[in-house]
C-alpha cells in the first residue's frame, strides 16, 4: 500500500470544480511530477495534498488515515510544502528562515533546543548555504534562495516534501542546481519528492513518476517512458511533438514542436473518442483511476 494516495477527490473553488474525481496513488521514495497546460489543476491537486485547501468531496490519505483528521503540528511533521515564488519577511537571515522549519516540534515557550539547532545547521549543510547563514536572504540570489527555502523544509524533518514549481524565474543554471538537489535528496536519504513543473524535459529527466493532467482529470500516469510520448503530449498540450533520447540519460525528451492545427486537433480527438467507445485504450485517453 502507497503511503499517500487520493480517492475520488473533487476539488474547486465556488460553484467551480477543478479537479474531478482523482483516484491516484503517490510512488513511495520517488520523485513525482505533475505536469500539464496552466489551469488544467496541477497545483491546486498539490494544494489538497497539503492540506492548503480543503477538497469538496473525497480524501487524501497518508498512512491509511485521512489528513484532514491530522493536527497541523502532526501532519507538519510528516510533510513539507514549499510553495510557488514563497516570500520571507524583509531582514530575515538564512538561519533565521531554516529555524521555522523547526516549528512543529517546538514547545509552548518557542525555544529552540540543542536538537533544532544540530537540524538546522545539518538542513544548511545539506543545501549548501551554511555560508550564508549570517546573511539576509533578500541578497542572495534566486537559485540561493530557493536552496535556503529547500533547507528549510529539510529543518522539518519529514518524509515527503510538496514543491510548486520551485524552478520559476531561474535561470537554467540554477534550475538545474535546485533540481540536482532535490534528486539528491531523493537518492540519498530516500524522500518522496512530489512537485510541479512546467518544462517536459526537465519531468522526463528527474522524474520516476509523471502525472500528466487536463482540465482536472488525469490523462496519463507513469514513467517517462510512458508519459512523453506524442499520443500523450498532444491530448495535454495540443502539440505535435519530436520524441527522441536524451544522450545523457537515454530518457526521452521533446526535440521540438508544433502547435496542432484546429482541423488535425478536432480529427485526433474525433478518433480518440470513437477508440474510446470502441473499447480500444489510447495512450492519450485512460481512465482516471492510476491506482
Amino acid at each position: 500500500m502507497h503511503r499517500l494516495h487520493t480517492d475520488r477527490l473533487n476539488i474547486g473553488y465556488g460553484d467551480r470544480l477543478i479537479v474531478q474525481d482523482l483516484t491516484i496513488d503517490i510512488p513511495d521514495k520517488k520523485i513525482t511530477t505533475i505536469i500539464g497546460s496552466n489551469g488544467c489543476g496541477k497545483s491546486t491537486l498539490l494544494k489538497a495534498l497539503t492540506r492548503l485547501i480543503s477538497p469538496q468531496s473525497g480524501a487524501v490519505y497518508l498512512d491509511g488515515e485521512s489528513i484532514s483528521k491530522e493536527s497541523t503540528k502532526d501532519l507538519a511533521r510528516k510533510m513539507a510544502i514549499l510553495p510557488q515564488s514563497p516570500e520571507s519577511p524583509n531582514g530575515l537571515t538564512v538561519a533565521e528562515l531554516v529555524s521555522y522549519g523547526r516549528f512543529p516540534y517546538q514547545g509552548a515557550f518557542g525555544r529552540l533546543a540543542q536538537k533544532d539547532l544540530d537540524v538546522i545547521q545539518w538542513a544548511m549543510h545539506q543545501t549548501g548555504v551554511s555560508e550564508y547563514r549570517h546573511h539576509s536572504v533578500d541578497s542572495l540570489s534566486g537559485g540561493q534562495r530557493q536552496r535556503v527555502w529547500i533547507a528549510m523544509a529539510l529543518a522539518q524533518e519529514t518524509d515527503i516534501i510538496f514543491l510548486d514549481e520551485p524552478t520559476t524565474y531561474l535561470d537554467m543554471a540554477h534550475q538545474l542546481e535546485v533540481l540536482e538537489l532535490l534528486q539528491k535528496l531523493n537518492r540519498e536519504q530516500e524522500r518522496t519528492i512530489v512537485m510541479v513543473l512546467h518544462d517536459i524535459n526537465q519531468a522526463a529527466r528527474f522524474a520516476d513518476y509523471i502525472i500528466a493532467m487536463k482540465d482536472g482529470e488525469i490523462v496519463k500516469a507513469g514513467s517517462s517512458e510512458e508519459v512523453i510520448t506524442d499520443d500523450v503530449l498532444r491530448a495535454v498540450f495540443q502539440i505535435r511533438a519530436v520524441i527522441g533520447r536524451d544522450p545523457q540519460t537515454d530518457k526521452p525528451m521533446c526535440i521540438t514542436y508544433n502547435l496542432l492545427k484546429e482541423e488535425e486537433n478536432d480529427e485526433y480527438n474525433e478518433v480518440a473518442h470513437d477508440e474510446e467507445t470502441d473499447g480500444i485504450s489510447t495512450d492519450a485517453f485512460v481512465t482516471l483511476s492510476v491506482r
